[in-house]
């Protein structure tokens, strides 16, 4: 399918809060998606649409192609990957498609789980120890950014690839964070390479949203939000 298509056949179940959105959001950008619909979730209010689509979960994100439904934030970045031209998320070689997953599935079961810890702990001790854990996982990514890129800026190499975009869901909600908290987690003098990566990636979304999911997340902290 060409680059840009979707339209009436291409609508995506979210919610302004969640990472997870944001890194479909950043997917269909990427590959040069423009013209989808949109359709805003209330977690109160749960449409029959959502419940629908994804009855196990009945979470956002949900990209509903062609009246099909596709869940979980990163099948979905995957699908449209292999659904859409446009440019490559995924490497092309077996091996490097699996280095990829790897790296991304450190984001959701090591950076995502810490970042929780560090914010929404019951105790200080205990959000305290998960900063720590952040920035080690920070580091580690860090590291692998220079293994994997290999001098280039992206984990995809000279562009946004799958891991940048699943990441990258996470950046504005690492910045807004970092406001709470009172922390700066992606420090340039320990780890920079992230530190300059930092944004890139959301330079392909329009400004606007990100500033927007930034400042909402401030405002709306006591919640964590909705990763799937």
């Amino acid at each position: 399918m060409a680059a840009g298509a979707g339209g009436d056949d291409l609508k995506l179940l979210g919610m302004w809060a969640s990472p997870a959105v944001l890194r479909v959001r950043l997917a269909l950008s990427i590959k040069g998606i423009s013209s989808y619909e949109y359709q805003e979730e209330d977690f109160d209010n749960k449409s029959e649409l959502l419940l629908r689509s994804n009855p196990v979960h009945k979470m956002v994100p949900v990209l509903i192609h062609a009246g099909k439904p596709v869940c979980e934030s990163t099948v979905i970045i995957q699908y449209l990957d292999e659904a859409f031209a446009g440019d490559a998320l995924l490497p092309a070689g077996p091996y490097e498609r699996a280095v990829a997953r790897f790296w991304a599935a450190f984001v959701d079961d090591t950076l995502l789980k810490a970042m929780y810890q560090a914010s929404w702990s019951k105790t200080e001790e205990e959000k305290a120890e998960g900063r720590k854990k952040v920035a080690a996982a920070m580091k580690t990514l860090d590291g692998a950014l220079s293994d994997v890129a290999g001098g280039k800026p992206f984990f995809g190499g000279n562009a946004p690839g799958y891991v940048d975009t699943v990441l990258g869901g996470l950046l504005a909600w690492v910045r807004s964070v970092d406001v709470i908290n009172g922390v700066k987690t992606i420090d340039p003098e320990t780890m920079p390479l992230l530190a300059a990566n930092d944004g890139q990636v959301l330079s392909s979304l329009d400004p606007s949203m990100e500033d927007s999911f930034t400042m909402d997340m401030i405002n709306d902290s006591q919640d964590p939000p909705n990763m799937r």
